[in-house]
Order: structure tokens, then C-alpha cells, then sequence
């Protein structure tokens, strides 16, 4: 079976526009090159598709349904030639939990007034990567490291540790905390894209652990008291919460913030978004 896009294309202009000649003018074609491509089309699928009269050319029932089909091939087919034509006007920055906390405003109306002719996404995917390798972003804001065969990536910034705990739980009526205060706790983690494990505690005092997939439920399992968690300022800044207190754990490492991409296909905006991300978090 050989169907060509121009088949398809022949076929719903000549439903749309009621003949075969006005669909030739619409193409810009001969009549005779758009009753050949049909007719071809007919043959590869091996049924008719339309009936034809003296007066008008409607489908048959099987010719509704390839329409239907043809309808959404050549509109995927018209986005994808968009994308790649003007894949540049657009910049997908995915995340996992939190974007870029309290800078996230700031970064999209920066971008918006400095770099209007290309559109800014901010792009929630829970993954490893966030989205670089589903193919849902273009750069990707990241928390950990990521495997440098595949990914370059450049720090823009670093952020406080934060515990999570119950409003209502003790911990919460204290300005901060210590790693020791949480080892005898219940720690709720995310371990493909979480900043947190147990060896953060000396292997003689690591708290037990949960394991979680989403922010929500992570937010949920810690204001019910069941669980205490830690995870980057940004996440406090972005999930404020009233049965949630966060308070920075003093004796942790802060998180570096990276901006990552795909090595061998950077989208030209990679370097103006890594100097804007970093001038926000020094000057913040």
C-alpha cells in the first residue's frame, strides 16, 4: 500500500470544495492531476471512495471515515513542518516539582519584555530529566546531576535545604532545624527527581523513608503529620500550603539549581537563558 500525503490532501479539498474542479483551483493544480491522485488513492486502499455524478461528488460511507482520518494526518503533518520551520520562536523549560520558586515570575516577565519573538513554556514533567527526554522541553531546570554523555547543563544558582513538616508538629514552632532533629522521623522521598536520600544523615542515624511520585501527594502524606519532608526553597516558594510549615535545616548542603540540554541539540536561547537565570538568583 503506497498513500502519498497529496492523495490525502486531493481527497478532503475535493469534499470540501464540492468538485473536482474547484478543488483543482483550489490546489492549483489541473483537474486531470487531482482525479489521478484519487484514483490512485482508491486503488492503494482498495475501495471507492467517492461517488460521482454529473452534479456533485460525495463520499461513500468508507470515504467519510478515511476523510476523518486524512483530516487529522495532514494536521499533524502541517504542526510538524510549523514546528520545524519556527521551532525558535518557542522555548520550552521544563521542571519536575518547582520551576524557579520566587524567580519564576521574574524570569517570564524578563523574558517576555527583553525577548518577545520567543515565546516562553515553563512545562511541569515529573521525571528525571524534567521532560528532556520525553521531547517536552528544550531546556530543563534541574536539581541533580544529569548523565553528561547525553546532557550539558551549567549551574545558575543554589537554594536552602527546607524541612516540611505539619503545621501542628512540633518542629514547626522552631526557626530551623537540624539534620538530627529529623533522624528519628518518617522521611517522605521522591527518588527520580527528589534532592533528598537518606545518605544526606551519618549511617548511624538516617531517618526510615517513604517513597512518593507527585508534589500533591507529597503535600498531602506531610500536612496529615504521617510524614516530614525536605526538598529545595523553591518548592516552599511555589506550594505554599496552610497545614504546611517549612523551615531551613541549617547543617545541609544547599541544592544547585542547573539548567540542562540536550548536548548535540541546544536551542539557541540555552546561553541568554542561563545569564538571565543566573543574574536573577545572584541579585535575588
Amino acid at each position: 500500500m503506497d498513500v502519498e500525503l497529496r492523495q490525502l490532501r486531493c481527497l478532503v479539498t475535493i469534499v470540501d470544495e464540492g468538485t473536482f474542479t474547484d478543488a483543482a483551483i483550489a490546489l492549483g493544480v489541473s483537474q486531470a492531476a487531482v482525479s489521478r491522485a484519487v484514483a490512485a488513492l482508491e486503488r492503494a486502499l482498495g475501495t471507492r471512495l467517492l461517488r460521482r455524478t454529473s452534479r456533485e461528488v460525495t463520499p461513500t460511507g468508507t470515504g467519510l471515515r478515511v476523510v476523518a482520518h486524512a483530516r487529522r494526518v495532514l494536521a499533524e503533518v502541517d504542526g510538524l513542518i510549523r514546528e520545524a520551520v519556527s521551532g525558535h520562536a518557542h522555548l520550552r523549560i521544563g521542571y519536575a516539582w518547582s520551576a524557579l520558586g520566587r524567580h519564576t515570575p521574574a524570569f517570564q516577565r524578563r523574558w517576555a519584555q527583553a525577548y518577545p519573538e520567543t515565546e516562553l513554556h515553563l512545562v511541569r514533567v515529573n521525571s528525571a530529566t524534567a521532560g528532556l527526554t520525553e521531547g517536552a522541553c528544550d531546556l530543563a531546570v534541574v536539581r541533580r546531576p544529569l548523565d553528561e554523555r547525553r546532557f550539558d547543563s551549567a549551574i545558575v544558582g543554589l537554594e536552602r535545604r527546607l524541612c516540611a513538616v505539619a503545621a501542628d508538629d512540633p518542629l514547626a514552632r522552631r526557626r530551623s532545624v537540624r539534620l538530627a532533629d529529623l533522624s528519628g522521623r518518617t522521611l517522605l522521598v521522591d527518588r527520580r527527581t527528589g534532592t533528598t536520600t537518606a545518605e544526606l544523615w551519618p549511617p548511624d542515624s538516617r531517618p526510615a523513608t517513604e517513597e512518593t511520585h507527585d508534589v500533591e501527594d507529597w503535600l498531602t502524606v506531610i500536612s496529615a503529620g504521617r510524614c516530614v519532608g525536605m526538598t529545595a526553597e523553591s518548592t516552599a516558594n511555589q506550594y505554599p500550603r496552610p497545614g504546611i510549615a517549612y523551615r531551613p535545616v541549617r547543617d545541609a548542603e544547599p541544592i544547585a539549581v542547573r539548567l540542562a540540554w540536550w548536548r548535540d541539540d541546544p536551542h539557541p536561547a540555552t546561553q541568554t537563558a542561563v545569564e538571565l537565570l543566573t543574574t536573577l538568583y545572584r541579585n535575588g
